[in-house]
């Protein structure tokens, strides 16, 4: 680490702003102290000072911190430099510490990788780091904070242990054939093992990806007939004019997407072309997109009119949860007769009842989200590793009842074990760390 790089960054917000926060981490960062301020910091205490440029001339007057490492973020000497947060300010503090030698602009996610490679996290921890600062919604806060946590962590790092124990077992039965009892002292524990991560890992993996659709968003489709107000409650509900609105069925021939805060989860709200036979080849492939996003959505609003015939409540099946929707109810006085109570009866316009339909949704993302057993997979990466390691456990588990060699089950559970020591960081995976940190902000 001596010989790293020293890197500073802008690690707040957008300029310009009250106060702006500069990160600076590596070895130089002790020496840079000394020659910026007009005063010495005393490890972990914040310290008025003044801060000068490589002229000496006074930038600004400052808040500074300075972090001993190992005791620091990244594991190495942390400065952080609290200046007011003009863009002026803020450029030149960033070029006087790039004069000196070895110091430079940070890349994307360096703080946290480099906090990663001195074991301060692990990789499913890093990424919370980057969800956490993302976060729009509470329930998304809450589940990169459980991540961060550990909570985990701990688990994956519970199933990869069980692993090596069942794997040194079973490298006990190749390393000692000669011994008559160690094979019936390695064969039930090692099955008992795999067998309770293979079931762990078949809950998990069954949550119907729900980890992941609260960090990117449950997908809520407006689905129904032309002209019964889709875009009108679309509208309503976003609180802005997102879609086209007119009394001409078949307006909307796309599409539209919103995304939305609705109970503390995020939510892309899809309004869609009505659905009815047509000759335009235009609102055709509208029609079939409706289709397609009401398939794919995890609940789908099925908007009908209050004042149009019985007929047209016929019911209509998709893939996810239907809640049924009557809009245009101010027309009918005194609401609609013959109405199922678990219809929802609102008005776009009036905005009558559209709080009950925002509860009732709230109500079915938080069963949705409920479903998730811990711990909760919040990206692709995380599922793509705990298929892989399944899928070799499962090879390992019929390689033990169906009599295969000790040295071809051990190799099985071998690579189960790495999918999630790889998963958590702990094995050289240079393009996966670098694929991570790309997306993080400058400053983390």
């Amino acid at each position: 680490m001596a010989d790293r790089d020293t890197i500073c960054a802008l690690a707040s917000g957008n300029l310009p702003s009250a106060i702006a926060m500069i990160r600076v981490s590596g070895p130089a960062a002790s020496q840079l102290s000394h020659r910026l301020f007009d005063k010495s910091l005393v490890p972990r205490q914040a310290t008025l000072v003044r801060l000068f440029g490589t002229d000496k001339e006074q930038i600004d007057e400052a808040v500074a911190t300075f972090f001993q490492g190992p005791a620091s973020f990244t594991g190495e000497d942390v400065l952080e430099i609290s200046v007011h947060g003009g863009p002026s300010i803020v450029e030149a503090t960033l070029n006087s510490l790039c004069e000196d030698e070895g110091v430079r602009l940070a890349d994307p996610g360096e703080f946290t990788r480099r906090a990663v490679e001195a074991g301060k996290y692990d990789l499913v921890e890093a990424e919370a780091i980057a969800d956490l600062i993302e976060a729009t919604t509470e329930a998304q806060r809450r589940q990169a904070l459980q991540q961060l946590k550990g909570v985990t962590s701990s688990v994956l790092d519970g199933w990869r242990k069980d692993l090596l124990e069942a794997l040194a077992l079973l490298e006990v039965a190749v390393d000692f054939p000669d011994e008559e009892d160690a094979p019936d002292h390695t064969h039930n524990p090692v099955i008992e093992r795999l067998e309770r991560v293979a079931a762990a890992f078949a809950e998990v993996l069954s949550d119907m990806a729900i980890g992941e659709q609260v960090r990117d968003g449950f997908r809520v489709a407006l689905v129904g007939e032309p002209n019964v107000g889709k875009s009108s409650l679309l509208n309503r509900l976003a609180g802005r004019d997102a879609a086209i609105v007119t009394d001409i069925p078949g307006t909307t021939r796309d599409t539209i997407e919103v995304r939305l805060n609705v109970g503390g989860y995020l939510v892309i709200l899809t309004d869609t072309a009505g659905l009815r036979e047509t000759a335009d080849l235009v609102e055709q492939e509208g029609v079939r997109r409706a289709n397609l996003a009401a398939e794919d959505a995890d609940i789908v609003l099925h908007v009908r009119a209050a004042d149009r015939p019985v007929a047209s409540a016929d019911a209509v099946s998709w893939g996810g949860r239907t809640i049924d929707v009557l809009n245009k109810s101010d027309l009918i006085a005194g609401g609609a007769p013959n109405v199922s109570r678990e219809t929802l009866q609102v008005s776009a316009t009036s905005n009558e009842g559209v709080e009950r339909l925002i509860d009732r949704l709230s109500h079915e993302l938080s069963t949705l989200a409920s479903k998730a057993p811990p711990p909760v997979i919040t990206r692709t990466r995380h599922r793509l590793a705990l298929q892989a390691a399944q899928h070799s456990i499962n090879d390992a588990l019929r390689g033990l009842h169906t009599g295969m060699g000790g040295e071809l089950v051990a190799e099985d559970v071998r690579r189960a074990a790495q999918a999630l020591t790889g998963l958590l960081g702990g094995i050289g995976v240079e393009e996966v760390l670098g694929e991570i940190f790309s997306s993080f902000c400058i400053g983390k």
